[in-house]
């Protein structure tokens, strides 16, 4: 078996939705022994689809381990600092209100632990707005995205919580980086790891921040790149006669010329096109070029001939058919689950496949699963945890917790 790199470490999660729960999911699939902490009420990804849970919740929740406290409570929250004093990690994203409400603070928990890397990922880091409220939208519309995404003239999120994501990939650096200095000794700021969803938009937006920047420099005025492939012509979707859409990889002077070769173009000696430059200024003669070639085959043949060139391409696809790829199907790509009797099949971080062994294939948790487990692991009595139990501090699975009324095809 290949080591698991983060095999040993214990990592709580104190999140809900996504940023923090992905994060540790992350984690998971490294080797961690992860342990979610939930309210009460649970995670809300646990009753966002039929009164059951989301697929965020069954792709970024298996493999880990499910403890319900009341925070709220006293007794609840004294309960989540035994845990604490015997983690190496605590991820969480918490407003930064309700994390001083519920007493858990970076000074409260390192109080506790003081080895302990504490992640908190927030609206916004350090700075005038640091207690302000955010979501992924919210980070979309303030950092440039949402203005340049828009539907029927409306500016409009994404889709897909990108920000989110990337936030919690960006916690999965920092908290790595703070381990890293336990070798020598490091302690101190370099335990303390934080990342604000703004703070993560302006990186990922940074390329056209600056972009603006230097046509600013140049011209005197904020002047943009169109926007995503059509600053590059050819490089985009385009419809088969077969009404299917291939997407071309057309970056540079090579990829354009192997393509008019391809497909038997007049213009593969056409001087006038030969640069980037060139076609740029030839946008729209060159789009209407593209559009028609590709319009004139089917999707089979015309994919078969550019691959055969070396031209990158590939079929749009819709979700419910991206998993029917051979390329999806090669070891270490997917994870069977199984959830409440229904088959899934989630993609797994694609790090560990190369760097480590898959870890133990836990379905996601029921809420309160391993309360007992973990709190008696933590050194609370049996007659202790029955007390939490009846008190509602803690609280431990019901079989009946949600309902899923999934519709049967016929036979």
């Amino acid at each position: 078996m290949k080591h698991t790199p983060l095999a040993g470490r214990r990592v709580i999660e104190l999140g809900t939705m996504l940023a923090a729960p992905f994060a540790s999911h992350i984690l998971a699939q490294l080797g961690a022994e992860v342990i979610k902490v939930e309210p009460p009420a649970g995670d809300p990804t646990r009753s966002l689809v039929r009164g059951g849970p989301s697929g965020t919740f069954v792709a970024y929740s298996h493999g880990k381990k499910s403890v319900c406290i009341d925070l709220g409570k006293p007794e609840g929250r004294a309960a989540f600092m035994k845990l604490v004093a015997g983690a190496h990690v605590l991820v969480h994203n918490l407003a930064p209100k309700a994390a001083r409400k519920l007493g858990v603070t970076r000074e409260a928990c390192r109080a506790i632990n003081p080895s302990l890397v504490y992640c908190h990922i927030r609206g916004y880091a350090a700075g005038p707005q640091a207690d302000d409220l955010a979501s992924n939208p919210v980070a979309e519309a303030s950092t440039g995205v949402m203005e340049a995404n828009r539907v029927n003239g409306r500016p409009s999120r994404l889709g897909p919580s990108y920000h989110d994501q990337f936030a919690g990939a960006y916690a999965v650096i920092g908290i790595l980086a703070a381990m890293l200095g336990e070798t020598d000794g490091a302690h101190g700021n370099d335990r303390h790891v934080e990342v604000g969803l703004y703070e993560t938009g302006l990186h990922v937006a940074s390329r056209d921040l600056v972009g603006v920047q230097l046509k600013t420099h140049l011209f005197g005025r904020p002047e943009r790149e169109p926007h995503g492939e059509f600053s590059m012509p050819g490089y985009g979707a385009y419809l088969t006669a077969d009404d299917r859409w291939i997407y071309l990889l057309m970056l540079n002077d090579a990829h354009w010329r192997k393509f008019c070769e391809a497909l038997a173009l007049p213009q593969a000696t056409d001087e006038s096109l030969v640069t980037l430059r060139q076609r740029k200024k030839a946008r729209e003669n060159v789009e209407e070029i593209v559009r028609n070639a590709v319009r004139a085959c089917t999707f089979d043949s015309i994919a078969a001939r550019l691959k055969a060139i070396g031209v990158g391409c590939t079929e749009v696809l819709p979700l419910e058919r991206v998993l029917e790829a051979p390329q999806a199907h090669e070891p270490g790509k997917l994870r069977s689950v199984d959830y409440r009797g229904l088959p899934f099949e989630v993609p797994e971080f694609p790090g560990a496949a190369s760097t480590a062994a898959a870890p133990g294939a836990l379905p996601p948790p029921e809420l309160g699963e391993h309360t007992l487990e973990i709190l008696k692991a933590a050194g609370l009595s049996a007659q202790e945890c029955a007390r939490l139990v009846a008190s509602g501090a803690a609280g431990v699975r019901e079989d009946d917790s949600f309902v899923w009324a999934p519709v049967r095809q016929p036979a």
